[in-house]
């Protein structure tokens, strides 16, 4: 039983602070004071996917990126590969937000993991919220004189003027919502009913639906976010979703929505002597299925919840390969929440064709690879190159996949998915490898994400990351060949004889590459990636474990100071894996108790 409520004392003064509300396609955060109360609302597809015309350039290629490495052209690298992804667009748009305004000044909320639903009390108003867990509707249930509330529905504050969307915008501190130009919005309001309407491309618009039903001191309101995508009557559809949750009532509703939440959380539970840690394990499942449901879409960075700060989202709210969707989609297995996993199975899978092409395009290859930093329909973004449009990360995604038949033992998802995965990978690695004194080697190689940008970034191949990445897949490739009996199994073995050996120094800790240790703190530790999350090397070798401990003692030795939230999480992996159990938990707490919002 998830006995879990988490408390917001006062007012919920910034977005990223907000309480989340989710059910893997349609989500909301609940932030602001009672003055100005937001619902910010997110929907996984609301995109626009124009594309930046710079990654149609014949020299946006793997082949160019090695020719300028090898020519020492760190401003045409930059040009080339990192210019588009400064540009507006492609990127997650914000979706817009319903806002409430009470005569009160600060307010009490409470955000409950069993039954997800938030309740929040203010002098003598009290308000109840939820996403329905299986229907794409938000309630908000405000018990107050109706006379004591007024909500407004506010949409992006794009710019309205006629103009192109070329313009530049930083990752992080991100463009204003006024560089972007799109049509003023239709909007309509009588009342109990609003919405508004925003023309995205001439192929794609989006709005937010809100309806209203009052009685007596208690008002609700239930909203839905549309887009055209959702077919040729989605306007219709929205205003009758709405009109049926109404009818069928808050308790109603809500006693679907509990029910839902009820298998959910069936499906697995823990109980911990330390009471914080197990807090915050439910925590991330209630997370993940707030975000990721099979039949939508993945968790991109920002999950379901936007930044409503009136910027487009951080690094575009894209889909970052190189780390983030991976790690995210780490645990559900172990918690045996199998479905809300598949969403990102079930994505890349019918991602392959955009990979295949990909592979095509960009690397001049055959295989399939999807970018290590995309848009939702698989479009490059660019970026950092050596990270960003590296090929190994596609047997990162491949791991996704053997991972998953490990856990189930299903023969057919092995047969008709996992091994054809990766496949595909194994098709486009072996196509670009080259042969020096013998071995094998990419033609460039990096390890996210140490030198940043620098020519230095182009590490002597095979790096650690890399060369781990590929003894992992044709390992892999040629076990699960000789158990399907297909034939391969040579194929892949012949690959792996002629892979170079892992990179140690002589104080037995794991290299960045051949000719270079990691020297400083960094927030990736992708040179360790063969103890985790790869796992070729063993604990219980004594070898290997002596390069295990060495290479966590040479982590510690080097410090935390560049280290950020992931780093942490991995860090505790690595810790019990090398039956540190103590440590492991440091490294959680550290996570939970200065990154995290209690």
């Amino acid at each position: 039983m998830v006995k879990y409520q988490y408390e917001f004392h006062g007012n919920i003064k910034q977005w990223d602070e907000g309480i989340p509300l989710g059910n893997g396609f349609l989500g909301t955060l609940v932030w602001g004071s009672p003055q100005r109360l937001r619902f910010a609302l997110d929907r996984s597809d609301i995109w626009d996917t124009t594309s930046c015309p710079e990654i149609k350039n014949e020299e946006f290629s793997y082949p160019s990126m090695v020719n300028m490495v090898r020519e020492k052209n760190l401003e045409k690298i930059r040009q080339v590969f990192d210019g588009p992804y400064n540009h507006l667009i492609p990127s997650k748009l914000p979706v817009g937000a319903v806002v409430l305004s009470f005569q009160e000044n600060k307010a009490d909320s409470v955000l409950d993991l069993q039954s997800a639903t938030m309740k929040m009390k203010c002098a003598e108003v009290v308000l109840q919220g939820f996403v329905h867990a299986n229907k794409r509707v938000g309630f908000i249930r405000i018990c107050c004189p109706r006379d004591r509330l007024s909500w407004s529905l506010e949409h992006p504050k794009y710019n309205t003027a006629k103009g192109s969307n070329s313009g530049l915008a930083n990752s992080v501190d991100t463009a204003a919502l006024e560089q972007l130009h799109y049509p003023a919005p239709e909007k309509k309001d009588n009342g109990k009913s609003r919405y508004f309407i925003q023309q995205v491309t001439e192929k794609f618009s989006y709005g937010i639906f809100v309806e209203e039903s009052s009685c007596q001191n208690e008002t609700l309101l239930v909203y839905t976010v549309a887009a055209s995508v959702d077919g040729v009557d989605w306007k219709k559809k929205a205003k009758q979703l709405l009109s049926e949750a109404l009818a069928d009532g808050y308790e109603k509703n809500v006693l679907e929505h509990e029910k839902w939440w009820k298998s959910f959380w069936d499906k697995s539970s823990i109980e911990l002597p330390d009471s914080f840690m197990e807090k915050n394990w439910y925590m991330s499942n209630y997370l993940l299925a707030s975000c990721s449901r099979k039949g939508g879409y993945p968790m991109a960075l920002q999950g379901l919840w936007t930044a409503d700060n009136g910027k487009l989202p951080p690094w575009k709210g894209d889909y970052h390969h190189d780390l983030n969707t991976e790690l995210s989609y780490y645990h559900y297995l172990k918690a045996n929440h199998l479905e809300e996993g598949e969403a990102f199975l079930d994505y890349l899978w019918n991602m392959r064709e955009c990979g295949e092409k990909f592979a095509q395009d960009f690397y001049h290859v055959k295989g399939a690879c999807l970018p290590a930093t995309m848009t939702i329909d698989g479009q490059p973004l660019g970026g950092w190159g050596m990270y960003s449009l590296s090929p190994t990360m596609c047997i990162w995604l491949s791991q996704m996949f053997e991972r998953y038949y490990r856990y189930t033992g299903d023969d057919e998802f092995l047969k008709d998915k996992a091994y054809p995965y990766m496949r595909d990978a194994g098709i486009l690695i072996q196509n670009l490898l080259e042969e020096k004194d013998g071995s094998l080697y990419l033609p460039i190689s990096s390890s996210p994400e140490i030198h940043d940008d620098e020519l230095e970034s182009f590490l002597t191949p095979n790096s650690n990351f890399d060369l781990s990445l590929m003894r992992y897949l044709f390992s892999k490739l040629s076990f699960y060949a000789k158990k399907l009996k297909n034939g391969e199994e040579k194929r892949w073995e012949y690959l792996l004889e002629r892979l170079p050996q892992l990179a140690i120094n002589e104080k037995h800790v794991l290299m960045l590459s051949p000719d270079e240790s990691l020297c400083e703190s960094h927030r990736h530790l992708s040179h360790l990636m063969a103890i985790h999350p790869l796992r070729l090397l063993s604990f219980e070798d004594p070898k290997e474990r002596q390069i295990i401990e060495a290479s966590l003692d040479d982590l510690e030795r080097l410090g935390k100071g560049a280290w950020v939230g992931y780093s942490f999480g991995w860090a505790a992996e690595l810790y019990a894996i090398s039956k540190n159990g103590n440590a492991a938990a440091y490294q959680l707490k550290t996570f939970w108790e200065c990154f995290c919002s209690d």
